[in-house]
């Protein structure tokens, strides 16, 4: 899984340069998240510009870092989603579970 990850702003924002999230890379995005959540980073951005696809198993990868984050009084966003990546959100309703941004502008307009 291709992710780098940068603080702006005082926001730790994990890029994701894969376009696909999926059975073969979920594991390795979901050990990433949680790795710099027991490092103390609770408050993440996941921005998803470059992902065109995403599947069930993507889906619990973010799942189970808002969850873990969630319990250290963390949050973990999102920001950037393709239209279809959007869908699959909205179609198993998890766009009322993760706060969901159009842009890091967005993000920083609303959190700053």
């Amino acid at each position: 899984m291709n992710v780098t990850e940068e603080k702006i702003n005082g926001f730790n924002i994990l890029f994701v340069k894969d376009e696909r999230i999926d059975a073969h890379n979920s594991a390795d995005l979901k050990d990433f998240i949680l790795h710099m959540i027991e490092q103390g980073q609770v408050n993440l951005i996941v921005q998803m510009e470059n992902v065109r696809f995403v599947d069930s198993s993507g889906l619990g990868a973010l799942l189970s870092g808002l969850k873990h984050a969630e319990a250290k009084s963390g949050k973990l966003s999102l920001s950037n989603l393709q239209n279809q990546v959007l869908s699959m959100f909205e179609l198993t309703r998890l766009n009322r579970v993760f706060e969901i941004y159009a842009d890091l502008n967005e993000v920083f307009d609303n959190e700053g």
